[in-house]
């Protein structure tokens, strides 16, 4: 895997909940399939977006930008997005700017 791949597999988890699983790096040239992937979770109705990110190996401040950006119009919508199984890269950088409470504890 090349420093730029990022595969997001998406899956329906029941109901309005739909689950992103991302593996690989999320930086400048791969956050637009991220959010690729959240407009179509938030276009087919979805209330609940969980992204599994135990994959990711690194997550940029476009990728937080992005993230941010979908948990405030999931927040808009009443639904919630939320992280889940950070890797331990991700972990510290959510914990770095403090939005690892609000994403996934």
């Amino acid at each position: 895997m090349n420093s730029n791949n990022l595969t997001i597999n998406v899956e329906k988890a029941g109901g309005t909940t739909i689950k992103l699983t991302a593996k690989g790096q999320i930086n400048s040239e791969t956050a637009e399939l991220l959010k690729k992937k959240l407009d179509y979770a938030i276009d087919n109705k979805n209330n609940y977006i969980i992204i599994n990110m135990n994959g990711v190996s690194f997550l940029s401040s476009g990728g937080i930008r992005i993230i941010l950006m979908y948990y405030k119009k999931m927040k808009s919508l009443r639904g919630k997005l939320f992280i889940q199984a950070p890797s331990e890269s991700v972990k510290n950088v959510l914990g770095m700017v403090a939005l690892n409470e609000m994403l996934y504890n």
